[in-house]
């Protein structure tokens, strides 16, 4: 199984064609929009989700495969257990191996600071019983023999999983699609239609969509559509590069990282590798207008971003990208289909290098393929769940911070809920969009591997 994230040379698979009416519309084909219109469709709803390119083609496939539970922010914990039991049930749907396994993650801990970390989050895994446990060091290296990288104990979850991005995301697509969802790529939504102060339909590039019921789920390009309907939110967008190495000797058959490198196995034997840092951002309009919100986080960890000037052309928040259209207008969507940034060549080497470091008997690394992702961040590095105040009928389900593969099968019918109007088994607060308000304090999350 060769890694492929999804580009725009892959064939469309849904087309269509446009309904007049729908009970709801999702925009968005990642994971988020994928598990919320299955759980919409699974509860009776007609549902249309729309993708403006292709099913997974942007960081819903070429996210790192973890699945985890481990180091989550305390309020996402809950469905991320969920999403656990979900991800089995999923996988016994489709007669396509997406590569789940239960293979388990572990943190690696360089330095005393590492492992006070690692204890003060544990009181929330026992607290919901999730079997997180603290290694010393001579148990560490009992798990990773062959690693050279000096560490002084790690943290471990077995029951977390791994899988493949790629493949599992457009099977839960093909699971949506034979419950009913009418799903749509290579149709961007332009612009809600709103009258009398909600949300009447959705305008697309191929024709209007009559609904009342949105869900916004689009990744990186949620801020520039909310803006453009004078919806505010602080959210950012930053790349991670990636690479994947051709099959290895085995290091360990689950997910890892130190603080230079995370890897995890893959079916085909190799390993996916990135920085578990460091992300990339572009400084754009956006980035300037959000500087205050992510002051915080700045202050916390001020190495914690690579700054780079303007974003390539087309990209959400690069300098020449319109920030107003109509729906009688070609907007930014339809521009670029799939956001499909060129991974950084330095970074890549930079990876190969720490990955041989930490394991010098292994023969020479080979690259299978090379990539890069556009994450939606938010100032507190966890995401926006919440109905929108400014426009009624839409929910909004975005910025999940590098969070969205693991927990998007748990996230899916709490969107639903919101959306219906039905009881939320959990507690939301913590991801409400007005918590950016001026004068609320920014409470950092837990950063995300």
């Amino acid at each position: 199984m060769i890694p492929s994230p999804i580009t725009n040379a892959t064939p469309i698979t849904y087309a269509g064609p446009l309904p007049e009416t729908s009970d709801i519309v999702v925009i968005g084909g990642g994971v988020i929009g994928v598990c919320t219109a299955l759980a919409l469709a699974e509860q009776g709803h007609r549902v249309t989700l729309l993708e403006k390119g292709r099913i997974a083609g942007e960081q819903s496939s070429r996210n790192w495969g973890w699945i985890r539970q481990q180091a989550r922010d305390p309020a996402e914990l809950p469905i991320m257990i969920e999403a656990i039991a979900a991800w089995k049930a999923l996988a016994a749907r489709t007669n396509v191996d997406i590569g789940l396994r239960q293979t388990g993650v572990t943190y690696l801990a360089k330095n005393q600071r590492d492992m006070d970390g690692f204890a003060a989050w544990l009181p929330f895994a026992k607290a919901h019983g999730v079997d997180t446990e603290i290694l010393s060091r001579s148990q560490t290296m009992a798990r990773f023999p062959d690693m050279a990288t000096p560490v002084i104990g790690a943290m471990t979850t077995q029951s977390d999983m791994r899988a493949e991005p790629w493949v599992a995301v457009p099977a839960l697509a093909a699971i949506a699609a034979r419950a009913g969802v009418n799903i749509i790529e290579n149709c961007a939504v332009r612009t809600l239609d709103i009258a009398v102060g909600r949300i009447a339909g959705v305008v697309t590039e191929a024709g209007t969509i009559r609904t009342q019921s949105v869900v916004l789920a689009a990744g990186a390009w949620s801020s520039l559509f909310l803006r453009n309907h004078g919806v505010n939110i602080p959210q950012l967008s930053v790349r991670q590069n990636v690479a994947a190495t051709g099959p290895m000797p085995d290091v360990g058959q689950g997910a890892a990282s130190s603080n230079k490198v995370a890897f995890r196995r893959r079916l085909d034997g190799g390993y996916t590798i990135a920085s578990p840092g460091a992300a990339e951002l572009f400084i754009g309009p956006d980035a300037f207008r959000a500087l205050p919100k992510y002051m915080p986080q700045l202050r916390a960890d001020p190495f914690s971003q690579i700054y780079l000037p303007a974003a390539p052309r087309g990209f959400p928040d690069a300098w020449g990208t319109p920030r107003r259209w109509t729906g009688a207008e070609q907007s930014p969507f339809e521009r670029m289909r799939i956001l499909d940034p060129a991974p950084n060549p330095r970074d890549i080497k930079r990876l190969l290098r720490n990955f041989a470091a930490m394991f010098p008997g292994l023969p020479p690394v080979s690259l299978r393929a090379t990539w890069a992702g556009m994450i939606d961040t938010m100032p507190d590095i966890v995401p926006i769940v919440d109905r929108c105040a400014e426009i009624p009928g839409l929910v909004i389900g975005t910025g999940m911070s590098g969070h969205g593969f693991g927990i998007g099968p748990g996230l899916g019918p709490v969107l639903a809920a919101l959306v219906t109007g039905d009881a939320v088994r959990h507690d939301l607060t913590r991801f409400r969009s007005d918590r950016f308000s001026k004068g609320q304090r920014i409470r950092l999350g837990l950063t995300a591997a």
